[in-house]
């Protein structure tokens, strides 16, 4: 499975401020699966999509 990163959010946002859960959410509205992850070497929010990794076919 293979993660795709739409967006990157710092985490020292403005308190009750939550940009990177209101940018997942509209991707989803749009029917994007969309999650927030932490990435904490980087100390951002990180908006992904996972992705599975195609089928090989065995002969």
């Amino acid at each position: 499975m293979s993660r795709t990163v739409l967006e990157r959010f710092p985490a020292g946002g403005p308190r009750g401020s939550w940009p990177a859960e209101e940018f997942a959410g509209a991707r989803r509205e749009e029917g994007v699966p969309a999650r927030v992850v932490m990435d904490l070497e980087s100390d951002a929010f990180l908006v992904i999509v996972e992705q599975r990794a195609p089928e090989r076919v065995r002969e």
